[in-house]
């Protein structure tokens, strides 16, 4: 196309020219106004207008063409650094596992004594479960972003009450405080639409988070408030904190936060809460603080049913 244009901007120049030279010898004008420009000159004149203004189409195309080019490579370039990135992570976050199922099974060969046998047998199971639980997050993620949620009204209100039973039922959290705070004055919080599994196991994964990273003798509080469009729903705690620093990248696959390392986890979870929220149209944020005070609290925003629909 860009030659056809070239080849349009010599021809119109051309018949400018020969009108130029002709036209004066083939037709001789009455004079209306005394321009002293004739025919020929003229149709040179709005020819040789029109050449150049294609020429600054070609011009203003060519750049349009470029910049989107660039716009693309940097894409592609942000794209290879965050495939590279979570391949590391990947082979970090499975190296750690199977170092322990190598050396549990080690020392479980090696040991003479029963205690020292069935230690090496705990840790077996250990590092095998967090292999396990590693591959099962990451089956989660593909499966999010290869299927189609379903649509239902839900009450949160209820999701809330039985994630909280859920995870209290648990022997690791059976003691532990969840204080549920809810807005109902003057009316109860509206139905959102969605995936009653999906976002029960958002809901999940940041309560279980927020009862791993704090003490055992601390409350943690789940918040839930509307504002007429949303329902925004917080859990907070009193835990270690995220360092502000890498808060940016607490959302990321297999991201570990520095101070995190020392707890069992797959560094998915968090990720995997933002594509369920993310499927649902809503929205996640974080503020948290490490310093003489601490804790974190991660809100949750999803758009409400009758304004799903009003979108």
């Amino acid at each position: 196309m860009k030659k056809s244009f070239h080849f349009v901007s010599i021809g119109l120049l051309t018949i400018g020219v020969l009108s130029l030279i002709l036209m004066p010898q083939l037709w001789v004008p009455e004079p209306i106004l005394v321009l002293r420009i004739g025919a020929g000159a003229s149709i040179f004149i709005f020819l040789l207008l029109i050449a150049f203004l294609l020429q600054i189409f070609l011009a203003g195309k060519a750049l349009g063409q470029k910049e989107f080019q660039a716009q693309l490579d940097k894409a592609n370039r942000h794209h290879e650094k965050e495939h590279l990135q979570f391949i590391r992570r990947l082979d970090h976050e499975i190296k750690n596992p199977l170092t322990g199922l190598h050396t549990a099974f080690t020392n479980f060969i090696e040991a003479h004594e029963g205690g020292e046998r069935n230690q090496a047998k705990d840790n077996f199971y250990k590092a095998l479960g967090r292999l396990t639980r590693l591959l099962r997050d990451l089956r989660k993620i593909y499966d999010l972003d290869s299927q189609v949620i379903e649509r239902r009204p839900i009450e949160i209100s209820q999701l809330v009450k039985e994630t909280v039973e859920a995870t209290q039922a648990l022997p690791t959290y059976v003691r532990r405080e969840i204080k549920v705070l809810m807005s109902t004055v003057p009316w109860p919080l509206p139905v959102v639409t969605g995936d009653r599994d999906l976002l029960g196991l958002a809901l999940y994964n940041l309560l279980e988070n927020a009862l791993k990273f704090s003490d055992n003798n601390e409350p943690v509080e789940i918040r839930l408030r509307e504002d007429g469009h949303s329902v925004f729903i917080e859990i907070a705690d009193k835990g270690t904190g995220i360092p502000p620093d890498e808060q940016s990248s607490i959302f990321e696959d297999l991201y570990r936060a520095s101070n995190a390392q020392h707890v069992i986890g797959s560094g998915l979870g968090l990720s995997l809460v933002r594509r369920i929220v993310n499927l649902h149209n809503g929205d996640i944020s974080l503020r948290s603080i490490n310093n003489h005070m601490h804790g974190s609290v991660f809100t949750i925003c999803l758009p409400t049913k009758n304004q799903r629909k009003a979108g």
